[in-house]
């Protein structure tokens, strides 16, 4: 493992890096620590020519960059190694010409957070925890229960903690991996006092992304496999939907990496999209001022974060970058869903396309340059949130089962000719 230490981002304070030690105790829980690397060691180990002849496409690829003992079990589900997409069709449509799309709901359990659950059961196992424990929206949880019950040499149980409004799909995941589901009523960050008192009760091992700084090591390995599809070509802006933060800023640790071990010659731009009713990191960076608590007035329940737990490493994520956020309604994200479905045939959920609905509308604002490459992240799988997909596809065309009402309609769809 070429891991240094740990930091704290705040008052740089250096800690050993134990499967234990999750925050500062300088600092508190506000203490966000981050992962630092050896980089001069990877470099002798870690190279394009290596990764060109390794013949594992899941995130294990990149072990050198990740923050686990090589030697510990790990899940059995494959995770990492979802498509990228050139999306021709869909950035013409916007007025884009490179415009590629990373399916990241591909993922065994469909989606992205499968990348920091997997890291996060190994840290348990690390650590000697016979539970593991976290509260979600819905995909933090059913990744974690997935990975747990592919672990087959350990007897590791879930525990998860969801508010009220997770939908039904993700709950029916959870249930099907056996995970033990208590649902919270209240809102997220309910459910994430609630879990947090219980983890510090019962010492379970906390798999809450924006406490444990080993799962942003999960979420940057989407940054590895966007530059290596892409020929080791970084784009010039890398666009995600933000919710506590925890995923853009893995995104751009990944690419900080790339760019300190001499594989990429850039680190893009981050564009980081929330959802009006829910945007209390939007606020932040666009006033200057500390982040505000806010409501969680919005569909895209994945994203549904009023009190983000991890902000100070997503705000700095887009200012280091030189990258931006923006807001979008429920309307345009449920627009987009299907605008991406039929110029794309990718289905993503409600947060999993809110990225793709702000680079949409900071290209018709003329913001941002429709010369310049984009790779938009889709974080989620659709099947997660059928109600909603519903609602933005609307419902299927009804007719008795006579072939003349049928060449009636057919003609009304144009698509046989009318007579």
């Amino acid at each position: 493992m070429y891991v240094k230490h740990l930091q704290c981002i705040s008052c740089g304070k250096e800690y050993p890096a134990t499967p234990q030690q999750l925050t500062c105790s300088e600092c508190g829980p506000d203490g966000i620590l981050d992962v630092i690397y050896d980089y001069s060691q990877i470099q002798k180990v870690f190279t394009k020519e290596n990764l060109a002849i390794n013949r594992d496409h899941s995130i294990w690829r990149y072990m050198p960059l990740l923050p686990i003992d090589p030697n510990v079990k790990r899940p059995s589900l494959r995770v990492g190694g979802t498509p990228i997409y050139y999306a021709k069709k869909l950035g013409k449509a916007i007025g884009v010409e490179k415009l590629y799309l990373k399916d990241d709901g591909l993922n065994p359990t469909g989606s992205l957070k499968d990348r920091a659950s997997s890291i996060a059961v190994v840290k348990a196992v690390e650590a000697g925890a016979k539970i593991v424990a976290c509260s979600s929206t819905g995909n933090a949880a059913s990744s974690l229960a997935g990975n747990v019950a592919s672990l087959n040499e350990y007897d590791l149980k879930a525990c998860i903690f969801v508010p009220e409004r997770a939908p039904a799909g993700k709950i029916a995941q959870l249930l099907i991996y056996g995970a033990i589901v208590i649902s919270v009523e209240g809102s997220y960050e309910d459910a994430f006092n609630l879990s947090a008192a219980a983890i510090e009760k019962y010492g379970w091992y906390n798999r809450n992304a924006a406490i444990n700084p080993y799962l942003v090591e999960g979420k940057k390995t989407v940054a590895f496999e966007i530059c290596e599809q892409l020929n080791w070509e970084a784009p010039d802006w890398a666009v995600f939907s933000v919710g506590d933060g925890c995923t853009i800023a893995g995104a751009y640790k990944g690419f900080y990496d790339l760019y300190q071990l001499g594989m990429i010659d850039k680190i893009p731009k981050l564009i980081g999209v929330q959802a009006e009713g829910c945007a209390p990191l939007t606020r932040a960076w666009e006033t200057g001022e500390p982040w505000q608590k806010t409501e969680e007035n919005t569909l895209a329940d994945s994203i549904a974060v009023g009190s983000p737990r991890n902000p100070e490493k997503a705000l700095n994520a887009v200012r280091k970058s030189q990258g931006m956020m923006v807001n979008v309604s429920d309307e345009e994200i449920l627009k987009m869903q299907t605008f991406i479905g039929r110029h794309t045939g990718v289905f993503g959920e409600p947060a999993g396309v809110t990225g793709f609905a702000g680079l949409k509308k900071l290209i018709d604002e003329k913001k941002i340059s429709p010369e310049d490459s984009y790779v938009v992240v889709i974080t989620g799988n659709g099947l997660k949130d059928i109600a909603n997909a519903r609602k933005a596809a609307g419902e299927p065309v009804r007719i008795a089962p006579d072939l003349e009402k049928l060449d009636q309609l057919l003609k009304e769809y144009g698509l046989i000719d009318k007579l």
